[in-house]
């Protein structure tokens, strides 16, 4: 064969069509350059000046998956949701190493070998008898799957990293005055007035049936879409080696028995497995059943009707699905609702009635001072009245008027004064730390968006969609 081509290259046919054949190589090399998609580029991101290889992002994904329990292991390569988060996690810690490490380069900062080989002397991995083991350090490096000057390179960067974040760490000294104004804001209370006016107190007749024809055509009563949904399990102990080659063996015959067109019913009796169904299924009418967690409804939720899913691996075994039906969300209807809509139509009506009464009250109060059966009480920002109200009380300006609502009652409150509250020197001293942990976590967070903006990330999206996705 070969001599048959190296004599066949002397003849003109040949010489064409290995020029054809050159060219489109050099062409195709050509558009490389022109393009910037050169072969030898793996750059997945950029942050700032920094390029961040494909080779680190596998490195960084094969370590943290080493660290990772086997069963979310396996969530992670079998649900894609899960393994776009993972993804989305090993790119963030990239950007946020590579952030530092630029930041420590333009302070000017830098680790020396010397300091490096220090720092490992003095680690207690590496010492035996309270010295420095070369023979340790050789064993350690050999058996955790890292190079000396990997090691040596994880030191320095985490150095770096210290040195770099170590004034954001720093203990903040909180002025006497903000700690003081945030204990009177915490432990203030005010002394409010108020009356109530109660839903229930006022009597509402039976409403006829155009008047419940017109509050329903205001107020309709969805249904929400429905599923039958059906599944096969070929149940099995997953974590077990054995058993998961056995079991997925099983599976992957019932999928191509799917595949070929038979029913889950039939394929589930032919292979002595499960087979269950579930009629109605939707966000209000769950199935009893401990398999159909959320993963097993998002997916039914996701697929169309007749549709059947891959094989999907949960704790108790293989599972294919199927949605049978599809039922679309609709308005409920109007008899089958009926006794509700009475209640519904009276409580609004007596909602009506109070909110005039209440009305009523507040109009007096502004007009002449006085509220009608009021009371006086003195609350807290957690304690003495409804939630509701003591929200009021504290989110509005002393001497304010108004109506606040709660599921079966109208508050008229007129918030009257406030009280200092006592210093109790425990607390101060609590709350002192706590706001200066909190200035530590907002300056953390600034120095963070600091640098996000001086060293911005920007992924590859094309070797990205290449290699990872």
């Amino acid at each position: 064969m070969l001599e048959y081509l190296r004599n066949a290259a002397e003849k003109p046919v040949a010489k064409f069509l290995m020029g054809i054949l050159i060219f489109s190589f050099v062409g195709w090399g050509v558009a490389e350059w022109i393009f910037g998609m050169s072969a030898g580029d793996t750059t997945i991101m950029r942050v700032g000046g920094a390029k961040v290889s494909v080779q680190e992002y596998s490195n960084l994904k094969s370590n943290e998956l080493a660290d990772t329990p086997r069963e979310e292991q396996r969530k992670i390569y079998t649900d894609p949701v899960a393994m776009s988060a993972f993804q989305t996690k090993i790119l963030n810690k990239l950007s946020t190493q590579h952030m530092i490490a630029n930041r420590a380069d333009d302070l000017g900062y830098i680790i020396s070998d010397r300091e490096v080989a220090q720092i490992i002397r003095e680690m207690p991995e590496f010492q035996q008898d309270g010295k420095f083991s070369s023979a340790r350090f050789d064993f350690i490096t050999q058996n955790s799957g890292y190079s000396e000057s990997a090691i040596a390179n994880m030191i320095r960067a985490d150095r770096l990293k210290y040195m770099v974040l170590a004034p954001t760490d720093l203990a903040v000294k909180t002025p006497d005055f903000a700690v003081k104004a945030t204990y009177n804001a915490r432990y203030g209370e005010r002394v409010i007035e108020y009356a109530t006016v109660k839903m229930g107190d006022f009597k509402i007749g039976t409403p006829s049936d155009d008047e419940l024809k017109q509050y329903y055509a205001q107020n309709p009563r969805k249904i929400a879409e429905s599923r039958n949904v059906s599944y096969v399990l070929v149940p099995g102990e997953l974590d077990k080696p054995d058993v998961y080659e056995e079991k997925i063996k099983i599976a992957q015959k019932v999928e191509d028995d799917i595949i070929g067109g038979e029913t889950l019913v039939n394929t589930a009796k032919k292979h002595n497995i499960t087979y269950v169904k579930h009629d109605n299924v939707s966000s209000t009418n769950l199935p009893k059943d401990k398999l159909f967690d959320e993963t097993l409804l998002s997916k039914a939720f996701d697929m169309g009707e007749g549709e059947e899913s891959e094989m999907i691996e949960t704790k108790s075994g293989f599972v294919i699905m199927r949605v049978e039906k599809i039922t679309p969300e609709h308005n409920a209807e109007f008899e089958s609702v009926k006794k509700d809509l009475v209640k519904e139509w009276q409580h609004n009506e007596q909602k009506k009635q109070a909110y005039i009464r209440a009305n009523e009250l507040l109009v007096a109060l502004n007009k002449d001072g006085n509220l009608q059966n009021s009371k006086t009480a003195t609350v807290s920002r957690t304690t003495g009245a409804p939630l509701s109200v003591l929200s009021a009380a504290f989110n509005k300006a002393i001497g304010d008027k108004s109506i606040v609502e709660t599921n079966n009652e109208y508050y008229v409150l007129h918030i009257n004064s406030e009280k200092q509250p006592t210093m109790d020197d425990k607390k101060m001293n609590a709350l002192r730390t706590e706001v200066s942990n909190m200035s530590r976590y907002h300056i953390a967070e600034d120095f963070d968006s600091y640098l996000k903006r001086k060293y911005p990330t920007k992924i590859n999206e094309k070797i990205y969609n290449r290699y990872v996705k």
